[in-house]
């Protein structure tokens, strides 16, 4: 019985097999898959996906391939509907600047904050320690 819950619950999570034409094809979309990102997960790229509007991103996807537009194409069409989000690597402009500045401004703000850290504890532990006057003993 078990065994055959198992079976079904792994039959629910198939991911529905594409009618690509060729091997070149499924390469191709693979790799724009992994470039999209899930709409609905958010931290998911549209190949991992399991949502439902995942799987017709993906069949809208692999449609536009079939009808001969290039990658650069399905990347503007679907940046159109939902946005520079839906892109793993988001183009450099002015409404996505923060995305490329705030990471290493995070890391540097980071190391800053440990070096003084450290330095601060460097400084307390080399200094001699303050005798307090309790000469009533």
């Amino acid at each position: 019985m078990a065994l055959l819950l198992c079976l079904a619950a792994a039959a629910a999570f198939a991911v529905d097999p594409m009618p690509f034409r060729d091997a070149a094809e499924e390469a191709r979309f693979r790799a724009l898959a992994a470039e999209l990102r899930c709409v609905m997960c958010q931290n998911q790229s549209l190949a991992d996906s399991s949502a439902p509007i995942a799987r017709d991103l993906r069949n809208e996807v692999l449609e536009l391939m079939q009808q001969g537009k290039s990658d650069d194409e399905i990347k503007a069409f679907l940046t159109e509907r939902y946005s520079d989000f839906v892109l793993y690597r988001p183009p450099l402009r002015g409404s996505t600047l923060w995305l490329w500045i705030a990471p290493p401004l995070l890391l540097l703000g980071g190391a800053a904050v440990l070096f003084a850290v450290v330095r601060r504890r460097a400084t307390a532990a080399g200094s001699p320690p303050q005798s307090e006057d309790n000469e009533d003993w």
